[in-house]
């Protein structure tokens, strides 16, 4: 490509653009641009308060314009996200309020929950309306496009549609046009979930049908050029995913593929990129045990011999180009999350970047169409990191903005990604962070902390739960181990969790299994540690609490499951029978649930709860608390209860976030402190940011 070349011959003028940029720029070598003292000197060598670090982004999700000339995204505005719009043309001019893209909570609220560029002058944004409907709460999602010239907003095929009207399947940038899937009830709501697919006019809203219903379809998917070529549904009941296909040159669709995976750990062979003029498609699967990329024959649904695999881990996923006709890279995990590109040219820009900034501290966010434009992302190892644009013209680097401007560029904990032995022999790896301000010291307090899900995975790069440098930062060992029924390491050690003998027992095994290795090895103490998460991470932190209260001497659970066969129930009618068993597999749930197991030695244990949790009933924290008070517990002593009023499954907003951290740091400290007299060493000054 003739980029490419260009690319290289300008690789030398980003030393000097990064000069000129001024107080954001980093110099231009790996080593220096982490010698260089921070913009903030203080965080050098004082600590920084826990709530720091889970503040709203100052700059989150930017999108370019194709034509390179704007960018749109989230920016914090006093603790809650707005959606701007920022002339890259002239980085002087302030950015433009586009609308507030706070979470719905209640019945009647509004929000924003995404959006992407159609054309030049439209950003096309994803509206979610929450209503109570029959005494519950649903969400009406719509697209409302804002033009950018003259600030008009425009509703996007919202006439006779039904609940669901946003999800986009192609764009065509040069015509302004786009397939949107919609449910309708132009004629009737008895096929609400059954959608058929429009095609809308950005400027207008206007549209005109192109697919309609299938009563076996509920999701549609299209090819690069715009044609619908497949259609999916899911049986609630018995699991069973369908396909249907239309071939190439073909009027009518076919079923391809009718099946159910009982172990919920297979892939489901779905199309991620139609090769353009064949029947053939890119695809994932874990056919061979391991997540491998494929390509797909969709008459036969047979695979090809593996395309891209990583061995020992599962592929994470693929990038493609603008329309989706190509893959430009292959996303990956080995401990941690990185993108392979196959493009030549953003491999070039990848390293070009990375002899700036420090090799894997550089992510590729976004591009004009031309390649002109660059948005990188560049931090988060060393150092916390911020936003930059790349012009590959001229090698001019250009900072956009900090993540989070209170901290700028500050040192960061240093993360490993390492790997410990269970018990029962299992090779398990673990997402450790150390204190920076205590490197070198011995025998420290530790925070082990599972991760939600419980069958994705953390990564070193991972910033989903965003717990660990606030956390290390306040003087702790944290440990975020992959368990078993972890993702990213296969089908067997996925299906490890879903054994009987798995969720509440051997995965709570190699939490405590994490102390004993850790403490043989010296780094930690291992009657200093406490156990925390959110999600499952909060299941297995009051199951800790319960079981091994002889092991932890505190914990800290939000938004957990703590009483298992009340969650199935839920999951059966909130999901479907078929899921009904996709949490715990066990073959004693009131076994392994906290709630049911409420008399007896506790670890003292921080409860939180979020009261518009979607996701999670407030009842099971409710069962949890009420059956704590029956067993003699006492409130403020063996157990603290926190109710976020405001609060959702996601932590999205300032205010819940920064509680959950500074409370969690408060019970750390009121029964595992990070430091105490016979420490070798001393808490460093905390700096007070106003």
């Amino acid at each position: 490509m003739k980029l490419v070349s260009t690319l290289i011959r300008t690789g030398s003028a980003i030393a000097l653009a990064t000069a000129a940029v001024g107080s954001g720029a980093l110099v231009a070598a790996p080593a220096a641009a982490q010698e260089t003292p921070p913009q903030v000197a203080e965080t050098a060598s004082k600590q920084i308060p826990v709530g720091e670090f889970v503040k709203q982004s100052n700059m989150r999700s930017p999108r370019i314009s194709p034509d390179g000339k704007n960018l749109a995204y989230l920016a914090n505005n006093e603790g809650r996200a707005v959606l701007v719009l920022q002339s890259l043309t002239d980085l002087s001019k302030p950015a433009r309020l586009i609308l507030a893209a706070e979470e719905a909570r209640e019945a009647g609220e509004r929000t924003m929950s995404g959006f992407r560029w159609i054309g030049n002058d439209h950003v096309v944004m994803t509206m979610i309306s929450r209503e109570n409907l029959g005494g519950g709460l649903s969400d009406f999602r719509r697209l409302i496009a804002y033009d950018i010239n003259d600030g008009e907003l425009v509703q996007q095929a919202w006439r006779d549609s039904g609940g669901d009207a946003g999800v986009i399947l192609h764009i065509d940038h040069d015509t302004g046009k786009y397939l949107i899937q919609r449910d309708s009830v132009a004629n009737s709501t008895e096929r609400w979930g059954f959608p058929e697919v429009v095609e809308v006019d950005v400027d207008s809203g206007r549209f005109k049908i192109i697919q309609r219903t299938n009563p076996v379809v509920s999701g549609w998917a299209a090819d690069s050029e715009g044609n619908i070529r497949a259609g999916f549904s899911r049986d609630r009941d018995n699991g069973k995913v369908r396909m249907l296909y239309k071939a190439q040159g073909e009027r009518n669709f076919k079923t391809v593929y009718n099946e159910a995976d009982s172990t919920f750990t297979e892939s489901i062979p779905a199309p991620q990129v139609f090769i353009p003029g064949t029947d053939k498609a890119y695809t994932t699967s874990r056919q061979d045990g391991y997540e491998k990329l494929y390509e797909l024959d969709m008459l036969t649904m047979t695979l090809s011999e593996p395309v891209y695999e990583t061995e020992g881990f599962d592929m994470q996923g693929i990038e493609t180009n603008e329309d989706g006709s190509a893959i430009v890279g292959y996303n990956v995990f080995d401990g941690e999350m990185k993108t392979v590109y196959t493009d030549p040219t953003l491999a070039t820009i990848t390293s070009l970047l990375e002899e700036v900034f420090g090799e894997g501290a550089v992510t590729i966010v976004d591009n004009s169409a031309d390649m002109s434009q660059i948005v990188a992302y560049a931090g988060g190892k060393e150092r916390a990191g911020g936003f930059y644009l790349f012009n590959t013209q001229s090698g001019s680097l250009k900072l956009l903005n900090w993540t989070r401007t209170g901290l700028k560029d500050a040192p960061l904990n240093p993360v490993k990604a390492e790997w410990y032995t269970a018990r029962d022999g299992t090779k398990i790896q673990a997402i450790v962070t150390y204190p920076r301000h205590r490197m070198g010291q011995k025998n420290l307090p530790v925070v082990v902390m599972p991760h939600g899900g419980p069958f994705g995975v953390i990564s070193a790069t991972n910033s989903g739960e965003p717990w660990n440098q606030p956390l290390a930062e306040a003087g702790y060992v944290v440990v975020q181990p992959n368990y078993r029924g972890s993702g990213g390491y296969g089908k067997a050690f996925e299906q490890m969790g879903r054994e009987p003998d798995g969720y509440g027992k051997k995965m709570q095994d190699d939490l405590n299994d994490i102390l004993t290795y850790y403490g043989e090895k010296g780094i930690i103490d291992p009657n200093r540690a406490c156990v925390m998460g959110w999600s499952y991470g909060g299941y297995a932190a009051a199951r800790g609490a319960q079981r091994d209260a002889d092991v932890w001497k505190c914990a800290i659970a939000g938004a957990g499951v703590y009483d298992m066969a009340m969650m199935n129930r839920w999951d059966a009618k909130n999901l479907g029978r078929f899921s009904s068993g996709f949490q715990a597999t066990s073959n004693d749930p009131d076994g392994i649930s906290s709630a049911q197991n409420t008399d007896g030695p506790w670890s003292p244990i921080l409860i939180v709860t979020a009261k518009r949790d979607a996701r999670i009933p407030m009842e099971q924290a409710e069962t949890l608390v009420s059956n704590l008070r029956k067993s003699g517990k006492v409130e403020g002593t063996d157990f603290r209860y926190i109710v976020q009023e405001q609060g959702t499954h996601n932590l999205p907003y300032d205010d819940v976030h920064i509680q959950w951290i500074e409370e969690a740091e408060a019970w750390l400290d009121k029964y595992n402190p990070a430091y105490i007299a016979s420490d070798a060493d001393e808490e460093p000054e905390k700096i007070n940011f106003k």
